[in-house]
């Protein structure tokens, strides 16, 4: 069945044209996967449950809208799996101020000195990010540390959101100026 504009319709799909879809469409469904996880092994993973997915749920399928539609469900199993539990795993930290999101730096550390190297650039991070001046500080802590929306920071701080936008863009900048060594009092528009 295929919904459109408040009709259901039954839309019978042969194997065939499904084995055709996925051939059309495997590229895309597995690139979107990559772009989130960053790891071919995950993204073959989160591509074929996509496609398992997406054969169970035909009957939800827009006509002629394959494609956003396989799209939508790849991009749902990509941020899915970063949010599981499996992959917000910690590899052990000495220091528990970073929040536990912070853990996924961690997963592709496979050695200890690798480890020790991650943990020591993240907190090194988290430290720039305390040591910003205002009015730059309170926006990047609430973003980057405690990974809120631009709204939520917005509400917090009773600031409109663009001028949230603007101050984070300039934290980052400074931030980037911070990582590289540089200066970051300047700022070239």
């Amino acid at each position: 069945m295929c919904r459109g504009k408040g009709k259901v319709v039954w839309r019978a799909v042969t194997d065939q044209q499904f084995g055709d879809l996925i051939t059309q469409y495997e590229k895309l469904v597995y690139t979107i996967c990559y772009q989130f996880t960053r790891n071919h092994h995950t993204a073959q993973d989160l591509a074929q449950e996509a496609f398992l997915s997406a054969y169970s749920h035909l009957d939800s399928c827009p006509e002629g809208n394959e494609k956003p539609w396989l799209a939508r469900i790849a991009t749902n199993k990509a941020k899915d799996f970063l949010k599981s539990a499996y992959n917000r795993k910690i590899y052990a930290t000495a220091d528990d101020t970073l929040p536990e999101d912070k853990g996924a730096l961690f997963m592709a550390a496979t050695q200890p000195e690798d480890i020790t190297i991650e943990k020591d650039t993240v907190e090194q991070i988290a430290q720039d990010i305390r040591n910003l001046k205002e009015p730059y500080q309170q926006v990047a802590i609430l973003y980057f540390l405690e990974e809120k929306t631009v709204d939520e920071i917005a509400t917090q701080l009773e600031r409109p959101p663009k001028t949230v936008h603007t101050q984070l863009y300039r934290a980052k900048h400074k931030l980037q100026q911070t990582l590289k060594g540089g200066d970051t009092d300047e700022f070239v528009f």
